[in-house]
């Protein structure tokens, strides 16, 4: 065991003679005749997983091609025995030999199937658990160090590796920073973060079942547990590393100065977004005017709202022009809304006739209430006709506004034309004269 008081450089000296001698120590090993077997069966085991994996692989992936019921995360980890299958079989194949050796003859004569047994098996559990690492680098780099360790851990050389990882750092005032301490902070909070993160998602498809909460309060309660458990995760992982965290205060006040001057429209925008989670103006499903942009609420994020319209754009509005503008809310008290068209026709026809006729006809659209009947008036007498207008109530605008006014006017072109109705256009005469004005030059 290495000294505190040994360099980097003495400690990765003693860690090479020591592993080899565990080399050399192996190979002279070989040349017993049990280890010799054992290496033998191992070959065999690898050869067999290699056949037995091309046999059950194309089977079971025929089988996972059948499975279109299941939820994404169980195929996700039907896949990953799918990519894992040769190491898959030679666990399942190298266990029974080793229990089987362990019963009929001395543990020691089956020692090295035990190791290698054990390596393959951590390897795949840890391959199995990081593929709930949705990032691919992060999961590249916490499966490969699980590997490392686990190998370290079953050889025997954590101690050594520890304390080589230990010895090289740096100091930062009273803290000294090393190796073994960021690669502790990175592997704890990597798990924690995890744990979180699925946690977070879990308890939002829970929420999201439950109907006496409205859409708003919905995100704002999943908004809050996601502060909370990724908070909770970054504070029990700095503090389990042994990282100082009376320094956040400072750091905290900082953070603020920061804040006041640099990130006001961050912060209006997260208070914007915290206000109308609150009060319930607007929600996801919801159809708003906000300036020229007309659709329905995709969903309300921390620093914008997604609106997506009936052309596929989807806007990303500032929360803060939310609370600050002039939105419409087409379906926030309730879900009727009252539509507006205009239209003229001649002085020629009968006003009382043609309010009937518009009447009827709007009334005979889809989508157009009857139980809230139509309405129309004159609204004035114009050069060339007198104008109406025509009001009819609907109860579904995210199917759209554009598209029930152009049926309504459709309908009102086709009633018009069955009763003589005309609707003029503005007309102008140029009239010519014979005896033209002679021009002074």
């Amino acid at each position: 065991m290495a000294t505190e008081t040994e360099t980097p450089t003495e400690v990765a000296q003693d860690i090479g003679l020591a592993l080899y001698a565990q080399i050399e120590g192996f190979i002279n090993g070989l040349l017993r005749p049990w280890n010799a077997y054992q290496m033998g069966i191992f070959l065999a085991l690898v050869v067999a997983s290699i056949l037995l994996s091309r046999v059950i692989a194309p089977i079971y992936h025929n089988w996972l091609r059948s499975r279109d019921g299941w939820p994404k995360w169980r195929l996700r980890l039907a896949l990953v025995f799918h990519s894992r299958m040769r190491l898959l079989t030679f666990v399942a194949l190298i266990w029974p030999v080793i229990w089987i050796m362990r019963e009929v003859t001395w543990p020691s004569r089956s020692y090295l199937l035990s190791i290698i047994g054990s390596l393959a098996f951590a390897w795949f559990v840890i391959a199995v658990v990081t593929r709930l690492i949705a990032n691919n680098v992060v999961r590249g780099l916490v499966r490969t160090g699980g590997w490392i360790w686990v190998t370290l851990v079953i050889l025997g050389l954590t101690d050594e590796a520890q304390h080589l990882l230990s010895s090289i750092g740096v100091s930062l005032g009273e803290t000294r920073l090393t190796i073994w301490m960021v690669i502790q902070a990175i592997i704890i909070l990597t798990l924690l973060f995890t744990v979180a993160r699925f946690l977070s998602h879990a308890s939002a498809a829970n929420i999201s079942r439950v109907d006496d909460i409205s859409p708003s309060m919905r995100v704002l309660v999943v908004k809050f547990l996601q502060l909370v458990l990724y908070g909770m995760a970054l504070f029990i992982g700095l503090k389990s590393v042994g990282v100082d965290l009376t320094g956040l205060a400072v750091l905290s006040g900082a953070i603020g100065v920061g804040l006041g001057f640099g990130l006001q429209k961050v912060v209006s925008n997260l208070v914007s977004g915290i206000i109308i989670l609150l009060d319930k103006s607007v929600k996801p499903g919801d159809v708003i005017s906000l300036g020229e942009t007309f659709g329905w609420i995709h969903s309300l994020g921390a620093r914008y709202v997604s609106v997506v319209t009936r052309d596929g754009k989807e806007y990303l509005i500032p929360n803060e022009d939310l609370i600050t503008g002039q939105v419409v809310n087409w379906s926030h008290s309730d879900e009727f809304v009252r539509l507006d068209i205009y239209f003229g026709t001649a002085y020629g026809d009968d006003p009382h006739l043609v309010r009937k006729v518009a009447i009827k006809a709007t009334e005979g659209v889809d989508r157009v209430l009857t139980h809230k009947p139509a309405v129309c008036h004159i609204v004035g007498f114009g050069d060339s006709s007198v104008d109406y207008i025509l009001r009819f109530w609907i109860r579904d605008p995210t199917h759209g506004l554009t598209n029930i006014r152009g049926n309504v006017y459709l309908a009102l072109w086709d009633a018009f034309k069955d009763n003589g109705i005309s609707i003029p256009f503005p007309q102008r005469e140029v009239r010519m004269l014979n005896n033209p004005a002679k021009v002074p030059d």
